[in-house]
Order: structure tokens, then sequence, then C-alpha cells
């Protein structure tokens, strides 16, 4: 019997191969897509309720108890990002139905979204730092396919460029784990923590804790490791910029958030300080980004930046308040980061054009639109009561009382701008008099229906949070104490 917490890594990797046979068969693929999709959905939600009920679950593969062989863990937090992926990449495949084309869908599309979602479900699953590694690495090779797939000019050069940084952040990761093995000797990651805890994290330990922040950094786009995000995201359609900038970035975050509260907690007033100041400095990053374009690709874009900035900041605290907001502020941007690149993607099909200043009035003749979009800014906002209100407001009242005011404040202030920067767009674009050229062929209503379900789901998040909290403080007890983690894995 295969254990629940390998199913939503299973299947889609079984889909994947499956459609690598059948190029052509286009309606065939999208059908096979959409229901290994539901059903990884399924099993991804099953499996937070298990969690919930039966605490962490954990697989030796092989039989190899741990720390010898190889483990998968899936503790509340990691299976809370397993499903939110899973309804991410259910949602991009809809989308994806009438927006990539069907060039693109005959270029084994389908099969790299699969193959991504193996590796992103695998690296929120894995309890040893190696397969981390290589996980990373089959999100990384599915990703260099999406974003060259088609071919044109701009992804050509970007996907060159994104190649290369990963090239390097793959080589920088191997390394740095090589040197925590030589350390630690061991790649299990609550064995590491066990043992980084009987030698009080010396320097060369703290050194190491750089070179991860490093590494991380460079996959999570945090300052001044961010200048490839904005071009290489910018590139591909809309669908499969929801998919990346969603998931990709988010896995550079998670495995911060896992690293630096699992292995480097003993002395953190170096490394966590480092991280904090960093963080800070994403978010400014961010906000200059956001308010400067005219384009809203590139908005979207640079609040992505601002949303590592905040999450990071809050794990640079190191209180169970502000990890608990990190994680509450993780899942909340995954979901309406994705909604946001399918309604920009929407205005694309409708306008032809990203350029807020090539046409205005879209809300006279696609009213929906607007109002969802309206929405969708104030959630990303951050405003009373959508979900981006409560991990904010948790992250802030941890740097408030760490005694860091400025930081705190800053964290605060950025919601400010993230509401510049989009009510701008539903200001400029969908008011006024109609310019521009309106494609009254565009599939809209369609489009639209992936876009709503993340929209409802980031409006429920947030309007019960109460609720929900209930499982997001069992992913940040976890965080806060690593004993649990440690005990759940290897078993003592």
């Amino acid at each position: 019997m295969i254990n629940l917490l390998l199913v939503p890594i299973i299947i889609p990797l079984f889909t994947a191969l499956l459609l690598i046979f059948i190029p052509k068969k286009v309606v065939l693929q999208r059908a096979i897509s959409i229901i290994s999709a539901i059903a990884t959905t399924i099993a991804a939600l099953i499996l937070v309720g298990t969690v919930r009920q039966d605490g962490i679950q954990v697989v030796d593969l092989g039989g190899w108890p741990a720390p010898f062989g190889i483990t998968l863990v899936s503790d509340m937090l990691s299976a809370l990002l397993v499903t939110t992926a899973s309804i991410i990449t259910l949602t991009v495949i809809l989308f994806s139905f009438r927006s990539i084309g069907e060039e693109r869908e005959k270029y084994y599309y389908y099969s790299m979204v699969q193959f991504l979602l193996v590796g992103v479900n695998g690296a929120f699953t894995t309890g040893d730092i190696f397969n981390m590694f290589v996980f990373f690495e089959v999100m990384l090779m599915s990703s260099y396919v999406l974003l060259v797939i088609g071919g044109t000019k701009i992804q050509l050069r970007e996907t060159i460029k994104y190649i290369l940084v990963n090239v390097i952040s793959s080589a920088l990761f191997v390394i740095t784990v090589a040197y925590l093995y030589s350390v630690v000797g061991t790649l299990n990651m609550a064995h590491i923590s066990v043992r980084i805890s009987e030698i009080q994290q010396p320097g060369i330990l703290t050194v190491i804790a750089i070179m991860f922040l490093i590494v991380f950094g460079l996959k999570g786009a945090i300052f001044p490791l961010y200048f490839w995000l904005p071009g290489s995201y910018y590139a591909p359609p809309p669908a499969i910029m929801a998919l990346f900038g969603a998931l990709l970035t988010k896995v550079g975050v998670y495995s911060i958030l896992r690293t630096y509260t699992l292995f480097f907690y003993h002395d953190i007033g170096y490394t966590h300080q480092i991280l904090g100041v960093l963080s800070i400095l994403t978010i400014i990053v961010g906000i200059i980004g956001a308010i400067a374009y005219q384009d809203i690709k590139k908005m979207i874009i640079f609040n992505i930046i601002i949303a590592i900035g905040v999450i990071t900041y809050g794990i640079s605290m190191m209180s169970t308040e502000a990890l608990t907001g990190s994680v509450f502020y993780l899942i909340h941007d995954m979901l309406i980061k994705a909604a946001l690149f399918f309604l920009v993607g929407i205005i694309m099909a409708i306008t032809g054009t990203a350029d807020l200043r090539k046409f205005s009035g879209l809300i006279n003749h696609y009213p929906f639109l607007g109002w969802t979009f309206f929405i969708s800014t104030l959630t990303l906002a951050g405003i009373p009561p959508f979900s981006g209100f409560v991990g904010k407001l948790l992250i802030a009242k941890g740097g408030f009382a760490a005694g860091d005011f400025i930081g705190a404040l800053i964290v605060l202030l950025s919601s400010l701008f993230v509401l510049y920067s989009l009510m701008k767009v539903f200001l400029n674009g969908f008011w006024g008099e109609t310019k521009g050229t309106i494609n009254q062929k565009a599939p809209v209503s369609y489009l639209l229906v992936p876009t709503v379900l993340l929209v409802a789901i980031t409006v429920i998040y947030g309007f019960g949070a109460e609720w929900i909290n209930i499982f997001i403080s069992q992913a940040a007890d976890v965080l806060t104490d690593p004993s649990i983690y440690i005990d759940a894995v290897l078993k003592e």
C-alpha cells in the first residue's frame, strides 16, 4: 500500500511520464491533466486531515530507518503547502486550455507542468537535505522548458539568463550541502538538527547558514539576488507566469523557513539579523518597482518581491507570532499571486497589451472582471478582513515585540504601496472612457472560471481565518519547537 504522503508526488510523476507519449493528442492530454490535478488536490486535502488528526506523517523509503535511509516527512506546514501548490496547478491547467495555445500544448506543455508539481511537492515533503536539491532540480528542469516553450525572442533571451543563474545556484547548493555533511556527518534534516544541537552551532555552521541563505535567496529572489526575476517572469505567457510566481520563488522561501527554524536556531544573533535586514531591503526594492512601472505584468512581478521580503522578515524574527504570520502570509500570497497573473492574462487577451497607458474603460464592457480585480487588489494589499491582513499583522506584531519598530512599520506601510500600485490599474485601466482595442472574441467567461475560483479561496481564507488558524498554528508549532519534528522522524 502506498503511503498517503507519497500520493501527491506519485500522481503527477506518472501523469507526466504518460503525457510524454501522447504529445499531439491535445484533447486527451487536457483530460488526463485535469483528472490528475483533481486527484492530486484531493489526496493533498486528505493528507492535511490526516496530519491534523494523527500528527506528522513519516515514510522511510526502502525500509531503511532514519537517519540512514531516504525519509519523506509531512508535517502540517508541508501538507498545507502541498495542498496549495496542487490547487494552483489545477487552476493553471484549467486556465491553459483557452490561453496557452495548441502549438505549446503539443510540445509537452502539460507534461512539464506535472513534472514541475513533482519537484515542488517533493521539495515541500522531503526530510533529507540532499533530496531537497534533487527535487529542486526536477522543478528547475521543467521550468526551463516551460520558460522557453513557444520560442519567442524574449523567452530565448531570458531562458539563457535564468539557466545560468540556476546552474550557479545549484552548484553552490551542492557545495553547501557537502560542507554541512563534513561538519555534522548526516543528510537527514532531523538528524542534522540533533547534531547541530550537540555541537552548539560553531562558527563554521554560521558560515554554512549564510551560504544556504545565498542559495535559497537566489531561488527565492531576496535582495540583492532578485535581479534575474523581473525579466524571467515577464517572458512566458500568463498561465506559466502564474505557475512561476505562485510556486517557484515560494519553494526558495520555504527552504529558508525550514532550515533557519530547524537547523540554525541556536545562534540567531548574526544569521537572522542579516536575513531581517535583507528582507527589509527586499520590500523596499519591490515597492520601488511596483510603483514605478506602467506595465501591469511588471507591477505584479515586483509585488512578488515585496511579499518575499514580508515573509522572510517574519522568519528572521523567530517568534511564534511572526512565524505563524509568515506561514499564513506564504499561503495567502501563493493563491492571490496566481489569481492576479490570471487577471493580467485576461486583460491582455482583451486589449492585446499589458501597458496601462494603452487602454482604459474596461469596466464598461467587463464589469465582473473589474470587480474581481478590485477584490484581488484589496486581498493582496491586506485590507481587513481579507487574507493578506492577518499574516502581515502577525508578522508586524512579531517585529514590534522584538523591538524592531522600523522593520515592522515598513512591513505595515508596504500595504499602502501595494494598494497604490494596483489601484492605479483599477482606476486607470477599468474606469474612464473606453480607449484602445477591445477584443470581443477573447474567451473572458471561460478564463474567469479558474480565476474566480482562486479569488474565492483567498476570500474564504481571509474570512475564515479563525478556523484556518487551527491548521496554521499546528504548522507554526513545529517551527517554534523543532523537537516535535525531530521526535516524529527519528522516533525517539
